[in-house]
């Protein structure tokens, strides 16, 4: 049953085929390779080998509309030109990205290194090299800013999220918080990282007293494997990627948000069917837990495809440089009670293992061509969901399994995969596990997922069948009206 990586799927979805979406067109458009990077330098023997002080930068929004602005702050040590390609990530053809547009050359300065400042947080003050208007026919995407060195071969990423003032089926969610959190720019300084010495892939301090700011690069992710092209996007071409090229491949009608969006914007979740929880959604506000909250019980399904989400409660502060919103956040308390009311499930650590199949007579199964007991090898990892402790009425455990832990080689931990209905014909599924996007494509510029522990086994007809279900259920079920 298992596809070859990077396969398109076999089924196109009934729905996407039904109409000429906004996705559907966009994808028309000539894509390109051209968006990953390519030349890299790090830090390696100056600092935590996880920055890249000779190019380097970040955007001042984590979302804007069409026709709003986004400021690009970079920092080029020592002083050189550069450039900034944006692209558009979907799917293009099996390409994966589209070129947007060049910004630049401009006059490259190093930009000064940020002192810690309240709660260890550090926030850059650097001066913008330009500002860009979004244009207003620009579609909802994940947009990446690719900076080049103009006269050598150095490139990283900036990131930013177009969003779509019109209806969508699918709200895409970003979980940018979480990649934030695991910021460790410009060294040690994630939300794991307390001022103790430890090495620069250990994140075991989970206390109060940090802050992490949106005011400074993306390091490179160091917590699994280590790759240098997605340095400076956060954790989207990891985890959320995958994820987005197989729905634009198969025509959904799909519109993208940032996680701060659920608090600051809601009105996004009042302009689509389903919610998309992404990837490693672990950080969330109240706010956004209320909000989201109030659109299930309006009638919005939600598809968690995701792992240890809703675990950390977090406040956030405006910017201590221009007092703007959301720019740090710290960990207040965790979710606990609330979050098994919203998941359908409970939210864990770390774990690894097979997502075997328990109920296969559910509707979410049909057309896979499962039996009870069926395992698909490598789905559960790294941060999963465990088994339902709070009673919500017709909530099903359609998959579970044992895990193994790091360092650990005897199953230890439990996993659980969810569906319940809500109250106006909608539905809240479950994955519980942040490689869910794993098992749907394996795109260009995308790594597979592998651990010290365990690796996930890349795309399945099984796991594009069950969210092509799942997906195709609640917008036929759907009573959203907008």
């Amino acid at each position: 049953m298992q596809a070859a990586a990077g396969a398109p799927a076999m089924l196109a979805s009934a729905s996407a085929q039904s109409s000429e979406n906004p996705t559907v067109v966009e994808n028309r458009r000539e894509g390109t390779l051209h968006w990953q990077t390519q030349y890299f330098l790090f830090d390696r023997y100056k600092g935590s080998g996880l920055r890249s002080p000779s190019l380097e930068g970040y955007v001042s929004e984590t979302s804007v509309y069409p026709g709003e602005t986004v400021r690009f702050h970079v920092s080029t040590d020592p002083p050189k030109p550069f450039v900034i390609d944006l692209y558009r990530s979907g799917y293009y053809g099996g390409l994966g990205g589209r070129h947007m547009a060049r910004l630049g050359p401009f006059e490259g300065k190093k930009q000064p290194l940020p002192q810690m400042g309240m709660e260890r947080a550090r926030e850059c003050r650097w001066e913008a090299a330009t500002e860009f208007r979004v244009p207003d026919d620009w579609p909802s995407g994940v947009y990446l800013g690719k900076l080049g060195l103009a006269e050598e071969r150095l490139q990283s990423y900036c990131i930013f999220i177009v969003k779509r003032r019109g209806p969508a089926d699918l709200l895409f969610q970003c979980s940018d918080l979480t990649w934030q959190a695991y910021n460790k720019w410009p060294g040690w300084d994630s939300l794991y990282d307390d001022g103790r010495p430890k090495l620069v892939n250990e994140y075991n301090y989970t206390g109060p007293n940090v802050r992490v700011s949106f005011d400074r690069p993306y390091a490179r992710f160091g917590q699994l494997q280590e790759m240098s092209m997605p340095t400076g996007s956060g954790e989207y071409l990891l985890w959320e990627h995958p994820l987005a090229f197989w729905l634009e491949q198969q025509g959904y009608d799909v519109a993208y948000c940032s996680n701060l969006d659920t608090e600051r914007d809601p009105e996004v979740l009042n302009r689509a069917k389903v919610l998309l929880s992404v990837g490693h959604d672990e950080y969330w506000t109240r706010a956004m837990y209320d909000n989201v909250v109030a659109a299930r019980d309006r009638g919005l399904s939600i598809a968690f495809l995701s792992g240890n989400a809703l675990l950390h409660q977090i406040v956030t502060y405006p910017s201590a440089v221009d007092g703007r919103p959301l720019r740090t956040f710290g960990r207040k308390r965790l979710f606990k009670e609330d979050a098994m009311n919203l998941l359908g499930a409970t939210t864990y650590g770390t774990g690894f293992g097979d997502w075997i199949v328990r109920k296969s007579d559910h509707w979410i199964f049909e057309g896979a061509g499962v039996r009870d007991g069926d395992a698909i090898p490598g789905l559960v990892g790294w941060e999963y969901h465990g088994p339902p402790l709070a009673e919500i009425e017709g909530l099903e455990v359609v998959a579970s399994s044992d895990l193994v832990e790091y360092g650990n080689r005897t199953p230890t931990r439990k996993h659980a995969a969810t569906v319940y209905p809500g109250a106006r014909g909608n539905w809240v599924f479950n994955a519980g596990t942040i490689w869910w996007s794993e098992g749907l494509s394996n795109p260009p510029g995308h790594v597979p997922a592998t651990s010290q522990a365990a690796r996930a086994f890349g795309p399945d007809e099984r796991v594009q069948r069950v969210t092509r279900n799942f997906l195709d259920r609640c917008l036929a079920d759907s009573r959203v009206e907008f």
